[in-house]
């Protein structure tokens, strides 16, 4: 866990003893180390686990929750559900980013992303595990530098900045850029464009 100057400086007044009275504006910055990145999608929900390190973060785990266009939507549900319990449960992630919400002109299609996405939502909550949604937009910002890069510029760059061997399939490759968006953002004052869920 990181501190900032000033929380270290109150925390070295109160081991001598004195009180210090924290302003209502400052809040405490928590710096994650271990963060899981969640881009869902009923038939590819994408996921990744990274943790902080030094010079780059190290991947712990990512892949694609598979399912076929056969099985029906509960199935695909309980699905995404588990396996995200399972990877949790694996390693420990202490927050998650999942994508934020986007505009669908298909309403059919939006519906069907958010039981996804309330899937996935469900079992990360029951972990206790703190939860911030990010837009496409700002991940792509944040990862690659341009808030419309192609998910082929994504992918490559997230196998560049985590130096992993092979290239991500594309939904892991967004839900690790989800990973280290996150990472970038919460070093700052202000977590701006994240939002708490």
């Amino acid at each position: 866990m990181g501190f900032s100057p000033q929380q270290f400086e109150q925390l070295q007044r109160r081991l001598s003893g004195r009180r210090v009275a924290v302003p209502a504006t400052e809040s405490p910055i928590v710096t994650h180390q271990v963060i899981l990145g969640v881009d869902p999608s009923l038939r590819g929900t994408g996921y990744g686990i990274i943790r902080l390190a030094k010079p780059h973060p190290a991947t712990l785990a990512h892949g694609t929750i598979h399912c076929p266009a056969s099985w029906n939507r509960s199935r695909c549900l309980a699905k995404i559900s588990q396996t995200l319990r399972e990877v949790i449960r694996e390693h420990h992630p202490t927050v998650c980013a999942i994508e934020g919400l986007f505009y669908a002109q298909n309403l059919k299609t939006a519906l069907i992303m958010g039981e996804a996405r309330g899937a996935a939502l469900a079992a990360i909550a029951e972990s206790v595990v703190d939860i911030f949604e990010i837009a496409p937009r700002k991940v792509k910002l944040a990862v690659v530098g341009y808030g419309a890069a192609q998910k082929l510029a994504v992918a490559k760059m997230v196998q560049r900045m985590l130096a992993l061997p092979e290239l991500p399939d594309s939904d892991a490759a967004d839900a690790l850029a989800l990973a280290l968006a996150h990472a970038q953002e919460q070093g700052r004052a202000s977590l701006t464009g994240i939002k708490r869920v």
